[in-house]
């Protein structure tokens, strides 16, 4: 039965991608609306439901450092699996507009929280609604910055009206997180049969399905030649995670934070700069940029495991 629930997962996972994307492009064309912009909002705000539910439902029951390990693990799974898989798929042209302004956001943010917690390991409500503030003015100035530029967006016909889209994207969304649902419990439960530890599933097997999502709908979309969305939902998905989901879990629980957790935020760091790097002095990331960014994560990968 797992298997067949495993199977039934990546087929929820593929063709939710699939008309989520779809969607997501149709919406950018109706509305006259950079597909960068869908990306970073629309598109990486749904993909991150699963990290959402998991890190907030975490916060409830005071599971802090789950709470933010999910965050700090997804990051760095979208930052090297998901443009990695991306890249070696087909030649990413990274937007000037991304390397430019919301890239250094995600560094930026990423530094904040490791200065809040390197001073006492916890997040407070205060640092928390700080989070939420920057939330509000990120998404203000894209909604703004997509106005202002939409006059002279030139657009493809759009594939679907705009009602239609919205139930493409929705019908996909619930796809997509259903999906993620099926793969992580059913390839929990083979793992755990197998004899595998559950400490040792919980970081590789959990923490990477709450990253699925993201990474199938990326795949979609730079298969599809939708390289916008394939870039904006790995940047906005990541700004989400930082943003959203450590700041609504840190105001309805203070986090108190296990110090091991900074070498891991540390290293969400390195990559994040890394990959900026090779953003904007690259005019796109290819394949061996995505073989690089593949190997740097299998390397962390059978480091964490041994570590832990």
């Amino acid at each position: 039965m797992e298997i067949l629930y495993l199977l039934l997962g990546f087929v929820l996972l593929i063709k939710g991608a699939d008309y989520f994307v779809d969607g997501a492009s149709s919406i950018s064309s109706v509305l006259k609306v950079p597909t960068i912009i869908v990306g970073l909002t629309v598109v990486s705000f749904g993909t991150s439901a699963p990290e959402a539910a998991v890190s907030i439902f975490a916060s409830i029951t005071s599971s802090n450092d789950i709470a933010v390990s999910n965050v700090v693990g997804s990051n760095i799974f979208n930052l090297l699996v998901v443009l990695g898989v991306s890249a070696c798929m087909a030649d990413i042209v990274i937007p000037k507009s991304i390397v430019k302004f919301d890239f250094p956001l995600v560094i930026v943010f990423s530094v904040m929280l490791y200065g809040i917690l390197f001073f006492d390991h916890t997040i407070g409500r205060f640092e928390s609604l700080v989070f939420l503030m920057l939330l509000v003015m990120y998404v203000a100035y894209l909604v703004y910055d997509s106005l202002k530029k939409r006059e002279a967006l030139t657009v493809e016909k759009p594939k679907f009206g705009l009602v239609q889209s919205i139930v493409f994207m929705m019908i996909g969304l619930i796809g997509i997180i259903a999906g993620g649902d099926f793969v992580v419990k059913a390839a929990k439960e083979i793992a755990l049969g197998l004899g595998f530890s559950e400490k040792l599933v919980g970081l590789t097997i959990v923490s990477i399905g709450t990253s699925l999502p993201e990474l199938v709908t990326s795949m979609v979309a730079a298969k599809k030649g939708e390289v916008d969305i394939a870039v904006g939902n790995v940047v906005g998905s990541n700004i989400f995670n930082l943003l959203f989901i450590l700041g609504l879990s840190g105001v309805i629980s203070p986090m108190s934070i296990d110090p091991a957790i900074m070498f891991d935020v540390i290293f969400m760091i390195v990559i994040t700069v890394m990959t900026f790097v090779i953003c904007k002095y690259q005019d796109k990331l290819k394949r061996r940029h995505g073989l690089l960014m593949l190997m740097v994560f299998v390397g962390y990968l059978i480091y964490i495991v041994g570590r832990r």
